[in-house]
This record gives C-alpha cells, structure tokens and sequence, in this order.
C-alpha cells in the first residue's frame, strides 16, 4: 500500500500480492456501497478485465466475497461462493477490519470455513477499513 496526499491508503500492488494475475476469470459476491473501490480498481487492472457476478454461470478461477457480520451465515456465503469455482480455486473472503462496523471475528471465519470445505491459509489488510482472508477449495480429483 502506498500513501496517499489525504492521508490514506491505496491499494497499490495489492492485488498483485493477492495473486491476482492478467487472464483470471474473477467472480465478485457480496459487493455493496461499503465495498473498497481501489480496491476493486486494482483487481480489475491485475486481471486485466471485469470481474463478473453471480450470474455468470461458468468456471472462476477466484471469488472475491464481501462479507459482513449482518450478512448472514458465514458458512452458507462460504458454500454460496464454491458453486462457479475451479478445483483448487480460491476465495478471497473481504471483511470489514476489527472496530469497523459489521466486522468479522476471525474465530468466526476460522470456524466456518473447515465446515463448508474450505482451508484457511492467510489473513492480511488490503486497505483502511478491509481485510481479505485467503481461503482454498478442496483439489477435485479427474
């Protein structure tokens, strides 16, 4: 991240440190008028294209999930996001940070993942009021 003239933060090079590559297909769920636009801009630039919604109806390589505690259940969004996702694919899950509104506790997180089939493997901040926790899908076996 790199600092901005009014203090802030941008995500420069997050998306790239995300692993987000030119040519993934990326599906966005959960988005909303709290979601971090750089953000999405600095997504969108890595892959080199749009991402697309839950209407897409294809094969993803990645899913970024915007994910509040009123949301729901975690487990359910969690399964929810598996449904276009590759083998081995994965799910970046983007949670507002502790002490911001709708925050996620990451014994929450650490919990529903194993139940709806997923590992988690990191957690990071990727900007002022989000963090994304990486969480991979099961390798299918052809």
């Amino acid at each position: 991240m790199t600092s901005t003239a009014g203090g802030g933060t941008a995500p420069s090079g997050t998306a790239d440190q995300l692993g987000f590559k030119a040519g993934m297909i990326v599906q966005e769920l959960g988005w909303d008028n709290d979601t971090d636009d750089d953000l999405r801009v600095a997504i969108e630039n890595a892959i080199d294209g749009d991402m697309v919604d839950g209407d897409y109806g294809n094969v993803v390589d990645a899913v970024v999930l915007w994910w509040r505690e009123e949301d729901g259940d975690l487990v359910d969004g969690l399964v929810d996001s598996l449904t276009d996702l590759v083998g081995g694919g994965v799910i970046w899950l983007f949670t507002p940070k502790i002490g911001r509104p709708n925050a996620v506790d990451a014994a929450d997180i650490a919990e529903a993942a194993p139940v709806a089939g997923l590992s988690t493997t990191t957690t990071t901040t990727v900007s002022a009021d989000w963090a994304a926790t990486r969480l991979v899908a099961p390798k299918t076996v052809a």
